[in-house]
């Protein structure tokens, strides 16, 4: 199977789970809204993000184990890559150790800070334990079969299990909520889907991986590079989650509610874009340790000029949709306002800002260079921390969104220098030209439909406006490729075709 038959097949799964996970994303904190109310929605999107801190306790591991398993998965070393599954194994295991003690020690801290008259003191506590379970299971089960499946280029196989733990976590979820049953008992009973996720891979990786020798002599050196991947990924998950932890802090439950369903617009356009990168870090890993320079530099100007295209349609249209849908979605909800304009703006534009970074950051992430960009992830982290603190508690969540598009600008002119020197050894001007041309993009398609001003009162009459203003955008990127980028559809064609002959 070729790279793009690989890319295509984890590409159509992926984009099958990113479906059914915007669907899911909207439904569950819909029902949270109207059951449970704004302050509960708050409160579980709280402790959400900071058992995801928690996880950093394997930050690292994870990819220093798919950039081990790239060159002996391609020279199929089967002794190789059963020792580097053994030790990580082992540090899986370490991990999850470390994780469980710090739920526990969340679960009864936690309840002690924050102010909530919907839940008693032990039910905040037993909901951090439950919530804390399914983080467990990833290091105990799913982590080690997400390694190896993901440097192998079988992404889809995680794809369509996480699919079936999806559908029915969502069905679930639901079905106990409109029975009114105590959150805390729902979450328990949800459980259950998480378990079916671990038995799906471990079933497959157990069938199609029988070489792998769990006996064998783990080769902890080959995970050297965990440390530095730890410092990387330790500092992205920072910066990702840091702005609902300080909306925690400065202002109140409410308001985080209206953070999180702010951010399930941008969950689901990055859910969208995700489905273009699915298994490309492996596929361009691949070709690093192959030294296939020239096939390298020509695949990666394809893939960077695809996706600027593809961002900036998809956040142009963003802005323009991102306040009729927040008003439909929230229509009935009276106990905080979530009709703000101007956190739909900036939100909008702290996604586009985190996602122009996306393809010098998977070459980050491709060709290990972990140790080599740490100075500039800290600074980035610093940024948004030291900017986040001072205007959080000055403009509260429009300071820290601002502090969060500051540190993505940082990081966005750090790497369009860094890639091309240490990386791909091509011109950066290319890069510059294409960035600036997702700002132009946007400006276009945005600005008419501001003279518009789109009023969408129902659903029906939000997708009718929806699909008028994509089908603009559609033609606006038209005349751009036409005139900037016809070479890269060009190839695109082309490989298509060939995949079409074989």
């Amino acid at each position: 199977m070729t790279r793009t038959e690989k890319f295509l097949r984890n590409s159509a799964s992926t984009a099958l789970l990113q479906i059914v996970t915007m669907i899911s994303g909207f439904i569950i904190p819909k029902i949270m809204l109207i059951i449970y109310g704004s302050e509960i929605n708050g409160l579980v999107s709280s402790i959400t993000q900071v058992i995801k801190y928690f996880m950093l306790v394997e930050a690292g591991l994870s990819a220093a184990v798919i950039y081990s398993l790239y060159k002996p998965l391609a020279t199929k070393d089967y002794n190789k890559i059963s020792a580097i599954v053994v030790a990580a194994k082992k540090f899986y295991n370490k991990s999850g150790y470390i994780f469980v003690g710090l739920t526990i020690c969340l679960s009864i801290s936690y309840p002690l800070v924050i102010t909530t008259n919907e839940l008693s003191l032990l039910e905040v506590s037993l909901l951090v334990l439950i919530l804390g379970v399914s983080g467990a299971l990833e290091f105990f089960t799913l982590a080690k079969y997400r390694a190896i499946l993901t440097a192998d280029q079988k992404v889809y196989v995680i794809s369509i299990a996480s699919i079936i733990y999806i559908i029915f976590n969502t069905i679930i979820i639901s079905v106990l909520s409109y029975l009114k049953m105590n959150i805390v008992l729902v979450m328990l009973i949800s459980l259950v889907a998480v378990f079916l996720r671990s038995y799906i891979l471990y079933f497959f990786v157990k069938k199609n991986y029988s070489y792998l020798d769990y006996n064998t002599i783990p080769d902890n050196r080959s995970l050297d590079k965990r440390w530095d991947a730890l410092y990387l990924q330790i500092l992205g998950v920072f910066h990702t989650g840091i702005p609902i932890i300080l909306a925690t802090i400065f202002t109140d439950l409410k308001t985080v509610s209206v953070y999180v369903i702010y951010n399930l617009v941008i969950s689901g356009v990055n859910a969208i874009l995700n489905v273009f990168m699915s298994g490309i870090s492996s596929s361009f890993g691949d070709l690093i340790v192959r030294k296939e320079k020239e096939r390298f530099q020509k695949a990666y100007i394809d893939f960077e000029g695809l996706y600027y295209l593809l961002i900036a349609g998809a956040y142009a249209v963003t802005f323009v949709m991102i306040m009729p849908f927040i008003n439909i979605y929230t229509q009935g909800i009276t106990d905080t306002n979530y009709n703000l304009p101007w956190i739909g703006f900036l939100i909008v534009l702290n996604g586009l800002m985190f996602n122009i970074k996306t393809p010098q950051g998977m070459l980050v992430i491709a060709a290990g260079l972990y140790r080599e960009t740490r100075w500039q992830t800290t600074t980035q982290a610093l940024i948004m921390l030291i900017l986040g603190i001072i205007l959080g508690y000055i403009y509260g969540l429009e300071g820290i969104l601002i502090a969060s598009i500051l540190s993505n600008l940082y990081r966005d002119i750090d790497l369009v220098y860094f890639i091309p020197k240490y990386v791909t050894k091509l011109p950066k001007k290319k890069t510059i030209f294409r960035i600036i041309g997702v700002f132009f993009i946007n400006i276009m398609i945005c600005l008419p439909m501001h003279f518009i001003n789109i009023q969408s009162d129902t659903v029906i009459r939000w997708i009718v406006d929806m699909i008028l203003v994509m089908s603009y955008s559609i033609f606006i990127i038209g005349i751009y490729i036409f005139i900037f980028e016809k070479n890269i559809i060009k190839d695109l064609l082309s490989r298509l075709q060939n995949l079409k002959k074989r």
